[in-house]
């Protein structure tokens, strides 16, 4: 049996009839940028946010560096990221000249663990970028907290997030801003590149609306040197169209972590671990094993698609040499990506493909 790690054409398949009914309406307004279809996309997707504001721009990047800038991050300050994340969150900071901070990850639920931010605040530290990986909410009260204290502001990676919950809130609202990207493998993915900021401040919504623009609120008036981040007509339009579906979706994918989390508990895998007040969406279902290779090699052989999610950690990478973090300088997230194997999930997986990747976990672990 074929299992792929995500089935992304099946999303279409499922939708066809609204999608193309949806492209249709963009292709024939003759209007393509800025229009009616992204207005009420940053509408609808602010309301499921339980935010007050969205802006949609080009992509989760933007949306991050895009915050970054409206709230006056820039040369020379530093922003505490964490040590196990898509590389993105760093790049965000470097798009304003600022200084990423790494601080490790909880060993439990693989987020920004808050016990270690405070050793690594200085005078120049100006704001906190908390990852939602994998779909579970950091846990923000203390986060929060922290950064009343010393005043500084939280900025959300919700990339992989759409729709989780912390403590009964969505994620979206918990900080003064957060950065969404709807590249087409996430819950709520575009057909292309895409991404939203939402937030409760006004001014900062303003800000970005501007920034986005080329710096301008009407046309060949330029109040900032901006930036060309905008989500277009067509990809705002399919995004209303999947958005209605992302509830129902989001409880397909829990359904299938549930049934992995049930049939595998007796293995030697490490399962994901579940806080009493997080609501995740599981854009990924992720395993702990130090057989990871063999794993995966085996499953391969099934024809069962897995992913590392991620194999080499921000500060070893190469566009990091400049800060000299060698091998060893965060151990915790230098391990996790060493040992985690993504499994597939997704909105279209059937129970039989979910048999599969039980039984053939079995056998080898």
């Amino acid at each position: 049996m074929n299992v792929p790690f995500l089935d992304l054409k099946a999303s279409y398949e499922e939708l066809r009839a609204e999608l193309d009914a949806a492209l249709q309406r963009v292709m024939s307004s003759g209007w393509y940028v800025l229009g009616e279809e992204v207005s009420a996309f940053e509408r609808e997707f602010a309301e499921y946010c339980e935010a007050e504001h969205c802006v949609g721009v080009a992509n989760g990047l933007d949306a991050l560096a895009l915050i970054l800038r409206a709230a006056d991050v820039g040369p020379g300050d530093e922003v505490i990221v964490p040590t196990n994340t898509f590389i993105a969150t760093w790049l965000a900071v470097d798009q304003v000249g600022a200084i990423p901070v790494p601080v490790e990850p909880d060993s439990l639920t693989y987020n920004l663990d808050p016990a270690r931010i405070e050793g690594t605040l200085s005078a120049r530290t100006r704001a906190i970028l908390p990852v939602h990986l994998y779909g579970q909410p950091a846990d923000m009260d203390p986060i929060n907290a922290i950064a009343h204290e010393h005043d500084l502001i939280v900025v959300e990676d919700a990339a992989q997030a759409h729709g989780a919950r912390y403590r009964g809130r969505r994620v979206g609202g918990l900080g003064r801003a957060a950065g969404f990207s709807f590249y087409p493998g996430k819950n709520l993915g575009a057909f292309g590149d895409g991404g939203a900021v939402t937030t409760n401040d006004p001014q900062l919504a303003d800000r970005v609306r501007v920034l986005r623009n080329y710096g301008s609120r009407i046309k060949y008036v330029n109040e900032v040197k901006g930036h060309n981040s905008r989500l277009d007509e067509l990809q705002a339009a399919l995004l209303r169209v999947k958005l209605r579906r992302l509830d129902e979706w989001n409880a397909r994918r829990a359904r299938i972590a549930a049934r992995y989390t049930e049939e595998l508990e007796d293995t030697a895998l490490g399962l994901p671990y579940v806080p009493e007040w997080a609501n995740p969406v599981w854009h990924l279902y992720v395993v702990r094993t130090r057989q990871r290779d063999a794993v995966q090699r085996h499953l391969a052989e099934r024809v069962i698609g897995t992913v590392f999610h991620y194999p080499i950690p921000p500060h070893l990478q190469r566009a990091y040499s400049d800060l000299s973090l060698p091998q060893g300088s965060y151990p915790v997230s230098e391990c996790l990506a060493e040992e985690l194997l993504s499994l597939p999930i997704g909105p279209h997986m059937s129970d039989d493909q979910c048999s599969e990747v039980v039984r053939s976990l079995i056998e080898v672990v």
